[in-house]
């Protein structure tokens, strides 16, 4: 009869006993557990990367800046901003610019995927991650409509952008 095993490491030590490669029996144990909490960043800093980044899109031009909050439904990020640029060259130069903005405010550690002539960018500033696209890849992605507030209630999404009513 066999035992029920709690830990990750009594069941590596089970799965020694059990014949096979190391591969198959590490694909028995299955992954390790580890607990990786991210600390929740001061609600001042997230409003100042915020303000930097949606500031910025507004001097590049940018159309349907979208911030949606993820807070409670995501564990990567706590806000995602969506924004929409018409050429390569454009998004491009709103990352950059985004990426010199924050790292003079002293947010040094932003990753950029996809600067180099793509129809999407992404920038992953911690706590916030901008999602830059061309309009048809904006619209084939729908990540705003797949992350939105809607799907839960209408106060998590927040649209940021000129010529919006207020109220």
């Amino acid at each position: 009869m066999r035992r029920k095993t709690s830990t990750p490491d009594a069941a590596l030590a089970e799965a020694a006993k059990v014949p096979g490669t190391p591969r198959k029996k590490a694909a028995a144990a299955g992954p390790k557990k580890t607990a990786v909490k991210r600390e929740p960043v001061q609600r001042d800093v997230l409003t100042k990367m915020l303000s930097i980044i949606t500031a910025s899109l507004e001097e590049d031009k940018a159309e349907d800046i979208v911030v949606v909050d993820l807070v409670g439904r995501a564990n990567f990020a706590d806000r995602m901003v969506v924004a929409t640029g018409l050429a390569d060259r454009q998004i491009a130069a709103m990352a950059h610019h985004i990426e010199k903005k924050l790292g003079e405010e002293g947010f040094n550690r932003v990753l950029v995927e996809g600067a180099n002539g793509s129809d999407w960018v992404l920038l992953d500033a911690g706590d916030i991650v901008v999602h830059l696209f061309k309009p048809e890849s904006r619209e084939l992605y729908g990540l705003e409509k797949m992350w939105s507030a809607d799907l839960d209630s209408n106060e998590s999404e927040v649209a940021v952008g000129k010529g919006e009513e207020q109220g």
